[in-house]
């Protein structure tokens, strides 16, 4: 609920950013630079940050650095590890999944997206039409973890070998399978079985199976299509799947490539990742000013 959500930004942001300098034992008088993240994204919220960043830089006559979103996140890998160049970076979570090669601190292209749902916003469907809760990557994985994350229902996944994502005729499959063993109420939009159906971890475990199957599959095309490539790197909220995490080393190793992915903290959006990319910036004084706005879709 994006109104909501920007009302929420606006309530939390100035005790938030005040409880930060108290944690870490500083004032602003101490601060030199402002990373904040300008896109992707809800833009309310978005207009809150950037606004409040921008009036602090302006009050405090420092310098501001705009920080894409999905940047962060493909940098994020880098925070605790020592990363060679070029490497690949699957980011996945609940807005977003793309893969990006990361050329250097300063540059990176992003050679796949998804073209419908993002992978994060994928489980969380299917964990609502089962009845799981929110959110529902962590559950969608405890239920399959119970069912050995067996594949028994051997759910479409892409055959293409273009490079793009798509999870909705995944999550599309999901119900016409519930619907179809009448399992579920489209009138009443819920799963018509008790609670605790071995069906719920049946299907959480083949859906699983089938998410990772699909960022294997493209991981493993962007490999063939780009050899220059030295090492993956998995980030994003999606990231703290220990399953697909595990699947993707094991491609990573089974193509002769390290493997690198962010600590928990630092997989789900978080200010540690933008800072980091703004401190990049800021070492070679790519600065932004007072016209900083949020990104445009098209140069995203």
């Amino acid at each position: 609920m994006p109104e909501v959500a920007s009302r929420s930004h606006i309530q939390k942001i100035q005790p938030i950013v005040h409880g930060a300098l108290q944690k870490a034992g500083i004032t602003l008088d101490e601060i030199d630079c402002i990373a904040v993240t300008n896109g992707p994204g809800l833009p309310g919220s978005l207009l809150v940050g950037l606004c409040f960043a921008k009036s602090l830089a302006f009050a405090r006559k420092i310098p501001i650095v705009g920080v894409n979103h999905i940047h962060a996140h493909a940098l994020s890998p880098a925070i605790e590890n020592n990363i060679p160049f070029p490497y690949l970076c699957l980011t996945a979570s609940g807005g977003h999944t793309s893969l990006s090669i990361v050329y250097s601190m300063l540059e990176q292209r992003t050679i796949a997206n998804t073209r419908d749902d993002a992978a994060g916003e994928a489980f969380d469907k299917v964990a609502k039409l089962l009845n799981l809760g929110y959110p529902g990557g962590p559950i969608i994985e405890q239920l399959a973890r119970e069912q050995q994350f067996k594949d028994f229902f051997a759910y479409p996944r892409a055959k293409h070998k273009e490079l793009f994502f798509s999870f909705s005729g995944l999550k599309t499959a999901v119900l016409y399978h519930l619907m179809q063993e009448g399992w579920y109420d489209r009138t009443q939009k819920k799963f018509t079985q008790e609670e605790n159906h071995p069906l719920k971890a049946m299907i959480a475990s083949s859906f699983l199976a089938s998410v990772s199957d699909i960022m294997v599959s493209r991981i493993t095309i962007a490999l063939q299509q780009h050899p220059e490539i030295q090492a993956i790197a998995f980030a994003g909220g999606v990231a703290c799947n220990q399953f697909i995490k595990t699947n993707i080393e094991q491609c990573a190793r089974q193509h002769n490539r390290p493997f690198f992915a962010p600590r928990p903290s630092y997989c789900t959006d978080n200010a540690a990742m933008v800072a980091f990319a703004g401190y990049q910036k800021a070492k070679t004084c790519q600065f932004d000013d007072q016209t900083l706005d949020l990104l445009r879709w098209q140069n995203i």
